[in-house]
């Protein structure tokens, strides 16, 4: 009976997993719009999310192979680079908002905004570092930098937005 029992949770933990995979592919790459100094996407709002809600191995999962799969369709030469930075966004988000108070909702918890704020930053060094190499110069690497905080800024705001809806309609007790 048990090893039934675990071959269910697998295939559930599979299903998750591939479910935000797909979730962030498809808000990183169908669900952009344009800002000042680039694009933004509901891709990293829905990274944040996926951390924050299931942990950092669904995060990083979802984050790291969402995202490559969509430079890999867009931007190819950014798919290596793009796996790793978002991989650790996920993880990173996840373990500083760490499990959640049972009194509060998620997205009103301060230790999560700060979770955001740090994920955001690790992917604009992140993104800087392998701009930086892939343009091979430093220069060249931080022209990114504003456009990748007014992408990251955004993405915080979305998981707020849609984090508060989410929350207010019940949706998340039942995923989880």
């Amino acid at each position: 009976m048990e090893s039934r029992f675990n071959r269910k949770s697998e295939a559930a933990a599979i299903a998750l997993n591939a479910l935000c995979i797909t979730l962030v592919f498809v808000g990183t790459r169908v669900l952009q719009f344009p800002i000042p100094l680039g694009y933004a996407h509901l891709g990293n709002a829905l990274i944040l999310l996926v951390a924050v809600y299931y942990g950092p191995k669904t995060g990083a999962i979802a984050g790291g192979l969402g995202s490559a799969l969509a430079d890999l369709t867009s931007y190819p030469a950014w798919t290596l680079p793009t796996l790793v930075i978002k991989s650790l966004m996920g993880l990173l988000c996840a373990w500083i908002a760490g499990s959640p108070a049972e009194h509060m909702p998620r997205w009103r918890q301060p230790r999560v905004f700060f979770a955001c704020l740090a994920a955001v930053a690790e992917m604009i060094f992140g993104y800087f570092a392998a701009g930086s190499v892939l343009y091979g110069s430093v220069a060249a690497g931080a022209l990114q930098i504003p456009g990748l905080t007014a992408e990251g800024i955004v993405g915080i705001v979305l998981f707020y937005a849609v984090g508060v809806a989410l929350e207010r309609t019940r949706v998340l007790h039942y995923a989880g």
